[in-house]
């Protein structure tokens, strides 16, 4: 069984191999927060290839990575994309280890306020 990984990762695995016999044929939207930036990328896993993706360390996005405002943004310019790219109603939102709080729920409300279905 992957002895050569850490307990941790081998969690990980696990959790997003749950997430993707739940969901098949979905897109996984990922978020990852650090301390000054959030990113989220909408991934297929089917194909194995990333759909589209926002970050607040583009130069384009003028707000700040590491409040909630900031995270607001950056959930409209992901859903912009998404609606775009042709995905608002193929996904669902993985949030990974981050509780649903502050940030990543800012994040995950703005992309569903404007018009993905998640």
């Amino acid at each position: 069984m992957l002895k050569h990984l850490s307990s941790q990762e081998r969690r990980t695995l696990a959790n997003r191999g749950a997430l993707k016999r739940k969901n098949p044929g979905k897109i996984r939207l990922s978020v990852f927060r650090s301390g000054r930036h959030i990113e989220v990328q909408a991934i297929d896993d089917v194909k194995g290839c990333t759909v589209c993706a926002a970050s607040s360390k583009e130069k384009a996005f003028t707000g700040h990575g590491w409040n909630v405002a900031g995270a607001e943004m950056l959930g409209k310019i992901f859903a912009e994309r998404a609606v775009k790219a042709g995905i608002a109603n193929n996904c669902y939102f993985e949030r990974g280890r981050y509780l649903y709080h502050g940030r990543v729920k800012a994040l995950g409300d703005a992309i569903r306020a404007n018009g993905v279905n998640i």
